[in-house]
């Protein structure tokens, strides 16, 4: 078969047309999420429970408060007992306090409550990337996360720490530091828990071999699920020194414990998503 000038020429646009066609749908993924309903017993609990989890939202380079307000919609028309955030609020090159996130995040409705944990670019944001950029020290750092911390609060968004809160009765809820940057501390997440259910929330996964002893649910959030995965080979890149043993759904801790990995909601890095679609976690929890 002759090759011309034009067949080259038609093939190449062709092959530029499918490239643009998909990383278009790619960029659209991103930008769309759907709710995953997981439903299980939880030891201790007496009632019933709805929990929704929300971690990565990044907002700042890629997310807008309009991906936010969509979010929280989405969040509210599912009627959880308890709203749940991952971590990783703000993208973490992004060095202010963003009045629209709080105004978004305030409209969350959950009659136990909403808490949050850290995530690395939370502490990013504040702090080791902003030291490049604008030559701060580190005790402007820690001031302007703890003024966060505070707007947080002041639009009804709990931090926790390494330390919990009897939620309800049945149940007790602990969070930790991040993993990078904290240290995460489970055990004193969960002091104080006694007979209640306990969920943990932690930002990074990788915490979940280490755990000193079990839970009864963690919830984690960090790796997006790679972000961009391809067919049949997964994630190539997956932001846990496990590689793909953690990069979302169902996987099991230390002490056998039960442990969720949200593939997040965000973008971080590239604003693209493959096969691999924003998600809100909502887990109807009852007794054991």
């Amino acid at each position: 078969m002759k090759v011309t000038r034009r067949a080259v020429v038609r093939s190449l646009l062709g092959g530029g047309t499918v490239a643009a066609l998909a990383g278009g749908a790619a960029v659209a993924q991103g930008y769309r999420f759907g709710v995953t309903r997981h439903a299980r017993t939880l030891a201790g609990l007496r009632e019933p429970l709805r929990v929704a989890f929300l971690t990565d939202l990044h907002y700042g380079l890629y997310i807008g408060p309009g991906s936010v307000a969509a979010w929280v919609d989405g969040t509210n028309d599912l009627r959880a007992d308890l709203v749940l955030l991952g971590g990783d609020l703000l993208d973490a090159r992004m060095d202010e306090l963003s009045p629209d996130l709080l105004r978004e995040l305030r409209r969350l409705r959950a009659p136990l409550g909403v808490y949050s944990v850290w995530g690395n670019h939370d502490y990013g944001s504040f702090g080791r990337y902003g030291s490049r950029q604008y030559g701060e020290p580190r005790a402007d750092w820690a001031a302007r996360r703890e003024q966060f911390r505070a707007g947080l609060a002041g639009v009804g968004v709990t931090t926790l720490r390494n330390e919990g809160r009897a939620v309800r009765g049945d149940l007790w809820l602990g969070g930790t530091d991040d993993l990078w940057f904290g240290p995460p501390d489970p055990a004193a997440a969960l002091a104080g828990a006694g007979g209640r259910a306990t969920l943990l929330v932690t930002h990074n996964p990788d915490v979940l071999p280490t755990l000193p002893g079990p839970a009864g649910l963690v919830l984690c959030g960090h790796t997006h699920g790679g972000q961009v995965r391809l067919p049949l080979l997964g994630a190539p890149v997956v932001p846990s020194r496990y590689g793909q043993r953690y990069a979302m759904g169902w996987v099991t801790g230390a002490h056998d414990t039960p442990a969720y990995v949200s593939r997040g909601l965000g973008l971080s890095g590239v604003p693209l998503r493959n096969l691999c679609e924003p998600e809100i976690a909502l887990f109807l929890l009852s007794p054991a």
